[in-house]
């Protein structure tokens, strides 16, 4: 594909290195969807104009993101069906009954839920509509909402390792792998199991002072509004099921996502419980174009001088410790700077070639390191955005005294039990 405006190989560089700053800022600014998406369009026009790209190239990319993107879109539909039909409300009021008025409790219920929320729905469920929900929880029972909020953020991040559906850095990940759905949730369960201990500690470390000062529950307990939970929590649950059995037979999950969105959209509408309307917001369509937009745009920079010094700062094979720490620590400082999901389109060409374990311990940097830093994932933004919301603000020295403690040694121990395994 000529370039229309011909302006050379260095240019074509420039030109795609300004269109992934533009939108890295519209990500930090989450604009109307109408307004992400026309950005988008604009700086995969203005890269291809450039002659930054072939069209093999941009076929190529269509092909990888196609499914990633629809399986995102028929997510959101399904978490936001549960989240109207009271599924997280439900469990939400589960886990302050159990609490009993008890601070440790409470952050021990919602790190369980959160991670399990995480797991199932993705990040972005997580941190959208799980966290108001703990921090009604602790308000009810009187207790600060800073460690249940950090829990829901901390989980967002560093418990999507399990499954290939809980983060989209993982489902861009498994074309590049070795392994079926099942496969990977069997290789990641030990280096969670690990995560998740450091995670729990850590919280419950750096949360004790406001655990210890809990007060008396100041509102009585609400109980949730009316729900109807059978039919959602059946079609997740078997949702889950054939993301794994229908994996060794090539199909992806995004088509099983799919099913199961439609299911709940056409229930959802029939019983009332949601609307036309809330189900076409849910699908986030101009979030889907920017995505797309993102994955044109950082298959330019990969084609020129980015790439290429990335690709030399990889290690020449990934068989022991040291080499995957280097690759989850890049990973992290690529994150850090591009965001995860922008990392993870950067980096996943360049390591294929070193196998399954190189791309595993990349997402230790894209997901757990992606919590160091407001900029590592759009998740962290998001949350950002919803404590606002719920009238809670979070300094950077808040987040970021969570983060830079707990990030590096979350990452190390993953790392380390990866290479035992390896």
């Amino acid at each position: 594909m000529l370039p229309l405006v011909p302006v050379g190989e260095t240019g074509a560089a420039v030109v795609a290195a300004t269109a992934l700053v533009a939108l890295l800022i519209t990500a930090l600014r989450h604009p109307r969807g109408r307004v992400e998406a026309a950005i988008a369009v604009a700086a995969s026009v203005a890269v291809v104009a450039a002659g930054a790209l072939t069209r093999n190239d941009l076929e190529d990319v269509a092909e990888h993101l196609t499914p990633v993107v629809v399986f995102l879109v028929a997510i959101l539909v399904v978490a936001e069906v549960c989240a109207r039909a009271g599924v997280f409300a439900s469990a939400g009021a589960l886990v302050a009954t159990w609490s009993r008025d008890n601070p440790v409790r409470l952050l021990t219920g919602t790190f369980v839920l959160a991670a399990v929320v995480t797991t199932v729905f993705s990040l972005d469920a997580t941190v959208v509509l799980l966290t108001p929900v703990a921090i009604t929880a602790a308000l009810t029972h009187g207790v600060s909402t800073k460690p249940v909020a950090q829990v829901c953020l901390r989980m967002a991040n560093s418990a999507s390792l399990l499954l290939p559906v809980s983060n989209l850095t993982n489902l861009l990940a498994l074309p590049h792998l070795d392994l079926t759905v099942g496969g990977f949730a069997l290789r990641m369960a030990p280096v969670l199991a690990v995560v998740l201990l450091v995670e729990y500690v850590g919280l419950r470390l750096l949360s004790r002072k406001e655990l210890r000062d809990a007060q008396s529950a100041t509102t009585p307990a609400a109980p949730p509004a009316e729900t109807h939970l059978k039919v959602p929590v059946t079609v997740v649950a078997l949702m889950l099921v054939g993301f794994v059995a229908t994996s060794p037979f090539g199909v992806d999950p995004a088509w099983v996502a799919v099913a199961a969105a439609t299911t709940l959209a056409l229930w959802g509408l029939t019983t009332g419980v949601t609307s036309p309307r809330d189900v076409a917001a849910a699908a986030h369509p101009g979030f889907a174009i920017f995505v797309l937009g993102l994955g044109v745009v950082v298959a330019a920079l990969a084609q020129g001088p980015l790439g290429a010094h990335v690709g030399g700062g990889l290690p020449d094979t990934a068989t022991g410790f040291g080499s995957l720490l280097l690759i989850a620590v890049l990973a992290t400082a690529l994150a850090a700077v591009l965001t995860n999901l922008s990392a993870t389109l950067l980096l996943l060409p360049l390591l294929s070639p070193l196998g399954t374990t190189a791309v595993l311990a990349a997402l230790l940097g894209l997901n757990i390191g992606s919590g160091l830093t407001w900029t590592g994932s759009l998740a962290n933004l998001l949350w950002r955005r919803t404590l606002t919301r719920q009238g809670i603000k979070v300094s950077s020295w808040e987040f970021h005294r969570v983060s830079l403690t707990l990030t590096p040694i979350s990452l190390v121990a993953g790392v380390a039990v990866l290479s035992l395994l390896a």
